[in-house]
């Protein structure tokens, strides 16, 4: 008797799937659908304007389940056989912006982050240190740090772990070892570290500012299987403070094994740096050295000096002279001991300073000697004689050059 009609409604409880009819009633199903039909129309809309309304209003979840069937079957003269209807499914909407319980994407996501974090342990957590450790942990990668001092506090506040013991420290097994000691302390801190603690294809990175020194040093202690990897960000917690967008970074990939896992490493370091807007210039450590004994300690030396000289500012302070001031302020925030390493560890620096004496030392001697002329011409009138003109090679040599005062004025 159940197989004359069977109403099977959809996901919202308001769907007609199937009406199936027996062939010997086909005058039953004629009359029952129109009403089916007309019913399924009206349960539909109004359950499109309850999902809208609540929709509208970020409701997550409705429920309905009607207690009384939505309609009866027709009453029928001839007294058909009971027509068995299928209680509607209790309606169930989800929002479409609803959250789900597994957002596999946003899983996806974060397993990627998680893969392709370095673990990177920083040696030296001074100023620094935790300069370039707060992008380093802004990029998503591990940080774990040791210090003589007690940063402890210091790494907590940027998510970066904090070991007394370097023991400890090496037991976490990290990819990456930045060294951020200062220039003095360096082979020090290299001859007492426990190397044996790591694995053997751990890279070692460097940031000093000077290049030959700390890779002389890598090549002696460091095990063969160890990379290593010089760096120089030319750039500091003062000039970076704000971007490091178009600052130089200099490299020099010293040694780095010939899987393309270590290569992948190494690029992944630099990649920090890169994506910050830094100007990546790879070069050697001897040729650092040299352009920077020329450029780096060059500037920190007349900062210094100016700073003995004692500038202050005035009230009538021109764009130059407010460079100057720049430049000291810049300078003098940097310890006396990295200036001693810039000298001490860069074999082009006495050279530097060598050149900038003569050059002190030549303009003294012009403007004493155009002085020597006005007296003479005062004394003895003004006889013709002769003005030299002095300049300072890059082999520093000085030229003399000589030409008459009568020509000159003419």
């Amino acid at each position: 008797m159940t197989n004359y009609f069977n109403l099977l409604y959809g996901p919202c409880g308001c769907g007609i799937h199937q009406i199936r009819s027996s062939s010997s009633s086909p005058h039953i199903a004629s009359l029952l659908l129109p009403q089916v039909v007309a019913l399924h129309t009206h349960s539909s809309n109004h359950h499109k304007s309850l999902l809208h309304r609540h929709h509208r209003h970020h409701t997550m979840l409705l429920h309905f389940s009607p207690t009384k069937p939505l309609f009866s079957p027709p009453n029928l003269r001839r007294n058909p056989p009971a027509i068995a209807i299928s209680p509607p499914r209790s309606l169930r909407i989800r929002a479409i912006d609803a959250a789900q319980i597994f957002d596999y994407e946003t899983q996806l996501k974060s397993e990627y982050r998680k893969s392709s974090a370095l673990k990177i342990a920083v040696l030296g957590f001074g100023n620094f240190g935790q300069f370039l450790s707060k992008t380093l942990v802004r990029h998503g990668h591990n940080l774990i740090t040791h210090s003589r001092s007690d940063y402890s506090s210091a790494a907590s506040s940027i998510g970066a772990r904090f070991f007394h013991n370097p023991h400890d420290l090496c037991e976490q097994h990290p990819d990456v070892v930045l060294l951020c000691t200062s220039i003095l302390s360096t082979e020090s801190v290299l001859r007492s570290f426990p190397f044996q603690r790591l694995r053997r294809s751990t890279l070692f990175v460097d940031v000093l500012s000077v290049k030959e020194f700390p890779k002389t040093l890598f090549l002696k202690y460091l095990p063969k299987e160890f990379d290593i990897l010089c760096t120089h960000p030319m750039f500091g917690p003062e000039s970076g403070k704000h971007s490091w967008s178009g600052l130089p970074f200099v490299y020099d990939k010293v040694r780095i094994g010939g899987e393309d896992s270590r290569h992948e490493r190494c690029d992944k370091f630099l990649k920090v740096f890169e994506s910050e807007g830094c100007r990546m210039v790879e070069m050697s450590c001897e040729e650092h050295d040299k352009h920077a004994a020329g450029s780096q300690f060059v500037t920190h030396t007349m900062g210094r000096v100016l700073e003995k000289f004692g500038v202050e500012s005035s009230p009538i302070n021109t764009k130059g002279y407010e460079t100057l001031l720049d430049l000291v302020e810049n300078t003098s925030s940097d310890s006396f001991e990295l200036y001693y390493g810039l000298f001490m560890y860069n074999q082009n620096a006495l050279e530097q300073l060598e050149r900038l004496d003569m050059a002190f030392e030549s303009i003294k001697k012009e403007l004493f000697g155009r002085l020597h002329q006005v007296y003479r011409k005062q004394m003895f009138g003004g006889g013709e004689g002769k003005k030299t003109e002095q300049k300072l090679l890059n082999d520093g040599v000085v030229r003399v050059k000589e030409e008459s005062s009568s020509s000159s004025s003419s």
